[in-house]
C-alpha cells in the first residue's frame, strides 16, 4: 500500500517535466514522486512510538521504522526522533497559550535493498497558526553498518555546489511562487533526498523554505545521467538500487476500488449477555507494536477480549498482527491514519485519514472497520460528520489507565481496578511495555471481582451503536441517556 508514489498526492503544481527517459528504465508519472516500499514485505520490521500528552497543552506522537538488520539506522532514527521533541518542548506557542500544540513524525521506506535503506521521515509542527511540514531522509549502508543524513548521497561540498546549481535551473519558471534565490549550497536544505523509478535524484524541501508556506511541497527531480557524477560510492549503489527494483517489480495493474468486506465483529461476539454480566471493555490505542504479540498472548492466557484501535501506518507494517487479533475473538478498529489530531483538519482530510486506515484493516482481515477513535480523543463537527458518512461509530473512554511513558506497570494496574465499574471502556496502549506488563494484574483483579472481558460494541447487547455518535461508556444508566 505504501508503494504507491503517496508523494504525488501533495506535489501539486510542484512537479516539474520527465527528464529525458535512459533505456529500459522506468519513469514515473510525476518525477518527484518516489515508489516507497511496502514495509509488509520486510522482515524484522517494526514500528516505535513516542507518545506524550501533557494535561492536553502539548501532543506529541512520533514513530518510526526498526529493522533487526539495521541496529546503527535505529539508533540514528531514534535520536532524531528525541532531537525533534526536545525542540517541540523547547518551542513556544505563537498564539501564547494555545492549549493543543502538536508534533507528528511518521515515515516511509523510500529504499531497502542489500545495497542501502533508507527512511523518509515526515514532521508535522502545529504552534497554534497553521500546520508546518518537513521531511529528513535517512540512508542505512549495510556494508558498514552506519546511517547518515541526505548528504551521504554525495561526494562532498564541491558536489553539493553542483547539486544546487542544478536544482535552480529546475526551479526555472517557477518565480514568484519559489524563490530561487532562497537555495543554497546549505546541507541543512538538502537533507531530504531519495531516488525515483528512473534513478534521478529527488530533492525535497521543507514548508516555506524557498517559497510562501501556503505553497506546500516543493521537490524537483534531477536527472540520473547529470546527478551520477555527484554521486558517492552509496550514492551510486543506492541510485541502481532503486532502479533495479523498479526493472524488477511486477507490472501495475488498473487502479481499482478496495472491495468492502462485511463490517468487523469479534467471532465471539453474543457469547456474553453484558446486561446479566458484569462486563469491561479493556482498549488499546496506537498498535500494533513490537510488544502488540506478547499482549495477545497474555488476553488469551486470561481468556480476555480487547479492541484494538490501530494506526494505519501500523497497520500496513503488521498485517498478520491485525489477522491474529481478528482470529482469537478481538475486534479491530480505526485509529486514523498518522495520529494527528482531526479536530484541527478539515474534511477531506479526516476522512482521507480514516479511509486510508480502513483500507488497511480491511486488507489484513477482509473486514470493514465500523469503530474508531479520534487521536487524543479531539472530536469536532467535522469529526462527527466524516464519521457519520463513513459508518463509523466514535468510541472514547471513561477510565483513563493514564499509562503514559513512565508510569510504572503497578500504577497502571491499581488505577484500572479501583476505577473498573460495570460497562466501562478502558483506556491503554499497546506501544508501552508499562501497559503490557500491567495486564497480568488487571486481569487477575477484575476477574476476581466477577468482571468479564469483551469488546466494545457487546457493552451495547442489542442497542447497535449508530455512526457518527459518541461512546464513552457502556454503563446501564449512560445507555438510558441520548448519545451526541
Amino acid at each position: 500500500m505504501l508503494g504507491i508514489a503517496l508523494l504525488a498526492l501533495s506535489a501539486g503544481g510542484c512537479g516539474l517535466a520527465a527528464a529525458t527517459p535512459e533505456r529500459d528504465v522506468l519513469v514515473p508519472a510525476e518525477p518527484t514522486a518516489i515508489d516507497f516500499v511496502d514495509p509488509a514485505t520486510v522482515v524484522g520490521l517494526s514500528t516505535a512510538t513516542i507518545t506524550n500528552k501533557d494535561d492536553h497543552s502539548r501532543y506529541v506522537h512520533i514513530s518510526y521504522p526498526e529493522l533487526a538488520d539495521a541496529p546503527g539506522l535505529n539508533r540514528a532514527l531514534r535520536a532524531e526522533a528525541e532531537r525533534q521533541l526536545r525542540a517541540f518542548r523547547a518551542a513556544k506557542s505563537v498564539n501564547g497559550g494555545y492549549p493543543r500544540s502538536e508534533l507528528n513524525v511518521d515515515w516511509q521506506l523510500a529504499a531497502r535493498s542489500p545495497q542501502a535503506v533508507a527512511v523518509r521521515l515526515r514532521t508535522g509542527e502545529f504552534l497554534g497558526a497553521s500546520w508546518g511540514n518537513s521531511t529528513r531522509t535517512f540512508w542505512f549502508d549495510p556494508r558498514t553498518g552506519t546511517a547518515s543524513g541526505s548528504m551521504a548521497l554525495l561526494g562532498g561540498q564541491q558536489a553539493l555546489d553542483r547539486l544546487t546549481v542544478l536544482v535552480k535551473e529546475q526551479l526555472k519558471g517557477r518565480e514568484p511562487q519559489v524563490e530561487r534565490d532562497g537555495v543554497r549550497a546549505d546541507p541543512g536544505q538538502f537533507d531530504s533526498m531519495a531516488f525515483n523509478q528512473s534513478g534521478d535524484l529527488v530533492v525535497e524541501f521543507d514548508d516555506c523554505q524557498i517559497g510562501p508556506c501556503s505553497l506546500g511541497r516543493v521537490a524537483v527531480a534531477v536527472q540520473a545521467g547529470r546527478v551520477a557524477p555527484l554521486l558517492s560510492e552509496l550514492g551510486r549503489r543506492a541510485q541502481e538500487s532503486v532502479r533495479e527494483a523498479a526493472r524488477s517489480a511486477p507490472p501495475a495493474g488498473p487502479e481499482t476500488t478496495p472491495p468492502t468486506g462485511p463490517e468487523a465483529s469479534s467471532n465471539r461476539a453474543g457469547s456474553v449477555n453484558c446486561a446479566r454480566t458484569k462486563c469491561v471493555a479493556l482498549t488499546f490505542d496506537d498498535g500494533p507494536g513490537p510488544r502488540t504479540g506478547r499482549l495477545l498472548d497474555l488476553l488469551a492466557a486470561g481468556k480476555a477480549r480487547a479492541t484494538f484501535f490501530t494506526v494505519g501506518t501500523n497497520a500496513v507494517t503488521q498485517p498478520g498482527l491485525l489477522r491474529r487479533m481478528s482470529a482469537e475473538g478481538h475486534l479491530v478498529g480505526n485509529h486514523s491514519w498518522a495520529h494527528r489530531d482531526l479536530s484541527k483538519q478539515g474534511t477531506s482530510k479526516i476522512s482521507d485519514s480514516f479511509r486510508r486506515t480502513d483500507d488497511s484493516v480491511r486488507a489484513a482481515i477482509g473486514q470493514e472497520p465500523t469503530l474508531a477513535r479520534p487521536p487524543y480523543g479531539a472530536i469536532s463537527k467535522d469529526v462527527r460528520d466524516v464519521a457519520r458518512e463513513l459508518g463509523l461509530s466514535l468510541v472514547g473512554w471513561d477510565v483513563n489507565s493514564r499509562d503514559e511513558p513512565g508510569a510504572k506497570a503497578s500504577e497502571i494496574t491499581d488505577r484500572v481496578v479501583r476505577k473498573a465499574h460495570p460497562g466501562a471502556i478502558i483506556l491503554l496502549h499497546d506501544t508501552n511495555p508499562e501497559s503490557i506488563d500491567a495486564i497480568p494484574g488487571i486481569l487477575k483483579e477484575l476477574s476476581g471481582k466477577g468482571y468479564t472481558f469483551v469488546t466494545v460494541p457487546e457493552l451495547y447487547g442489542s442497542a447497535a451503536m449508530r455512526a457518527g455518535r459518541l461512546y464513552e461508556t457502556g454503563s446501564t444508566q449512560s445507555r438510558k441517556q441520548p448519545l451526541t
